[in-house]
């Protein structure tokens, strides 16, 4: 889902090759795998241009077709763009500007506005060549930055120029970063004339101009990645505030373990450790002081379904997300972002990693294995590189899962993942599974057998049209979750971003982010709106009892004694905060949602002996809350302060950088 948001919201931009009456271009898209798309542009001699994109990755498949005119000054004047979105909802956007007013319509909004000043349409869903003419006028604009239609400002930062040479092939290429788009700025690298070159997706996605090869955009690629960091690195510099001794006096203390509220309590930290909780402690000689009553004090969150990016840490951050278990990624991409997250080099949350590999098929996701024996090698291999846990994906064959358990288990490491198709989740727990990723799986359990191909769409609209009717209360589900309960299986439910799928629906924000909606960027907004399937709306009601029913699942599960975890495989930090509210909207209490949220997470990857709860001795990673939410889970957004070891964060500084309206007011040490 990240990465179709990437490509889509106008960052993935077209080249055209200048001076031409009539040209085509045609640019190749890579992923792990190989070829994974072709985006083709063609800018016509009457000022039109025409583009067209195809992308598979995951299971997914994104297709558009676009036209775009542009008046005599280079400003878009209509636009028109047809396809199918990466989960199968229909795009149909169009843009006309017309005697100042300019007037758009599409699966994610309708607008009007009159204007008299220049701006240029970003479209919520494009092939290429709309952002092809905004770069031109981000280059021809004294200031680097220009209006935009819907709303905001894009802003242009020109960073290092380099000659790229490939046999008779010789470029003069600059990167830029891009601003006012989304959280942070896209980099990316264009020609003189203005034109896409490259630029490289956290090592998920590659693009890079025809006639070029992949040495090229190694040496690009390592450039950016460099540009990335100093960026990062300049917002660390500023905004992680390092600390010596520092008391919090008279807060509430949420006891994860013991599943109590202490209060009017004080927390000692010292050099990123917890020294002392307890009511009336004296302040020690050179400390920071801060008066925590009303407030409350838990530990840092944990998403046990990330799959991170460099840009994710000031997200977690800033929500209180102090560790993340990445559940697959790109090993050289996780391995920098590990490094600079845990040396607080970046702003990030702690990292713990999870290897990943499917088998080869045309539907197969990521690293990819072609043999059983491979697949113990690469066990082995992560085994050997310090990940903690093996997950699997949706086309291996069922025949594997045994002897991979038993390999994985061999090397000490857990097993989760989908369940393979024409496999049930039983038979995969059965066969050596320790944790099950994502709801829909246990769903699936009873809607798909072994009969169904669950690698194809049908594992996100079986659920939906059929999960609300299924019997929760019925023996065989009621004896699959007793089998979870009594194995001890693990599940991560990731359910905001299922009903995310669900319940999105044309020209309306998603329901799971109604909330935040009003903190976030307008681009981020717009993104967040439409729907995400295709869904008719006869079969409306059928979704929403779906992802009704998927709460009553949660709840079941938690009753039963079935560890969860939270996860998010979605926008970084909110998608927990909106996952943690779910639970309690399902009805697990919400002191029971923080331990889920914290000592949970720590003790499955081995970590609880130093993390997961606010007690002596451990990492100083805590969260001063402006709320309670041990009785208003809702409260969590309002993390006024994160402690993360040695250096505190505040979100009412790191949320404006990331265009982010806090959600709270900001507290003051003691003078």
């Amino acid at each position: 889902m990240k990465l179709s948001s990437i490509v889509l919201c106008g960052l993935m931009l077209c080249c055209v090759a200048p001076d031409a009456a009539e040209q085509k271009v045609v640019n190749k898209l890579y992923s792990e795998k190989g070829e994974a798309g072709e985006q083709v542009i063609t800018q016509l001699d009457d000022g039109s241009y025409s583009a067209s994109l195809k992308m598979s990755w995951n299971n997914r498949v994104v297709t558009i077709k676009e036209t775009l005119q542009v008046d005599k000054k280079g400003v878009p004047v209509a636009f028109s763009a047809r396809g199918t979105s990466a989960f199968g909802a229909p795009i149909a956007e169009q843009f006309s500007l017309l005697d100042g007013v300019a007037r758009w319509s599409g699966n994610k909004d309708d607008g009007m506005l009159q204007t008299a000043e220049p701006r240029y349409y970003v479209p919520a869903d494009q092939a290429g060549a709309a952002s092809h003419v905004l770069m031109q006028a981000l280059l021809a604009s004294p200031t680097r930055s220009v209006d935009l239609f819907p709303s905001g400002t894009a802003r242009l930062d020109a960073l290092k120029t380099v000659t790229v040479s490939n046999g008779s092939n010789t470029k003069d290429v600059t990167l830029y970063a891009i601003s006012g788009l989304a959280f942070n700025p896209s980099f990316g690298w264009f020609d003189k004339d203005g034109h896409y070159f490259a630029q490289d997706f956290s090592g998920f996605m590659r693009v890079i101009r025809d006639g070029f090869s992949l040495d090229n955009f190694a040496e690009l690629a390592k450039i950016q990645k460099q540009a990335e960091n100093d960026y990062l690195a300049d917002i660390a510099k500023h905004l992680s505030h390092s600390y010596s001794t520092v008391l919090l006096q008279g807060g509430s203390v949420v006891d994860v373990v013991a599943g109590k509220v202490l209060r009017n309590t004080d927390v000692l930290l010292q050099d990123g450790k917890i020294m002392a909780v307890a009511s009336g402690l004296s302040v020690p000689a050179g400390a920071k002081v801060l008066d925590a009553r009303g407030k409350t004090i838990i530990p840092g969150l944990w998403d046990m379904h990330g799959h991170l990016s460099k840009n994710d840490g000031l997200l977690n951050i800033a929500a209180g997300v102090t560790s993340v278990r990445d559940i697959g990624n790109n090993h050289d991409n996780i391995m920098e972002i590990a490094g600079l997250f845990n040396s607080d080099q970046l702003i990030g949350n702690r990292v713990y990693r999870a290897g990943f590999f499917d088998k080869q098929s045309e539907y197969s996701a990521g690293l990819s294995v072609t043999s059983l024996q491979e697949a113990h090698e690469k066990i082995d291999w992560f085994a050997d590189n310090g990940y903690l846990q093996i997950k699997i994906y949706s086309s291996i064959d069922p025949a594997w899962v045994k002897p991979i358990a038993d390999h994985a288990h061999r090397r000490g490491m857990r097993l989760s993942g989908h369940v393979p198709a024409f496999m049930t989740a039983r038979q995969a727990v059965e066969q050596g599974f320790d944790e099950i990723q994502h709801v829909n799986m246990l769903f699936l359990n009873f809607l798909a057998g072994t009969e169904v191909d669950t690698r194809t769409q049908l594992r996100f609209s079986l659920l939906g049209e059929k999960a609300g009717s299924l019997d929760l209360a019925s023996k065989p589900v009621q004896d699959f979750i007793k089998l979870l309960a009594d194995k001890q299986i693990v599940v991560d439910p990731t359910v905001a971003t299922f009903r995310s799928l669900l319940l999105g629906q044309s020209k309306q924000i998603d329901p799971e982010f109604a909330a935040v909606a009003e903190h976030l960027p307008p681009g981020v907004v717009r993104q967040l709106k439409g729907a995400v399937m295709n869904v008719s709306p006869e079969l409306q009601p059928a979704y929403q009892k779906s992802a009704d029913a998927m709460l009553i699942m949660v709840k079941k599960l938690f009753d039963a004694g079935v560890p969860i975890v939270p996860g998010t495989d979605h926008i970084a930090g909110f998608t927990l905060h909106r996952e943690l509210e779910l639970y309690a909207m399902a009805g697990i209490p919400p002191l029971d949602v923080l331990r889920i949220a914290s000592y949970e997470p720590a003790r499955l990857v081995g970590a609880a002996y130093h993390s997961g709860s606010v007690s002596v001795g451990k990492d100083a990673d805590l969260l001063l809350i402006n709320g309670d939410p041990s009785t208003d889970i809702a409260d969590i957004r309002k993390v006024a302060l994160v402690f993360k070891g040695k250096h505190y964060y505040q979100p009412h500084e790191l949320y404006p950088v990331l265009g982010v309206t806090p959600f709270t007011s900001p507290v003051a040490f003691q003078p």
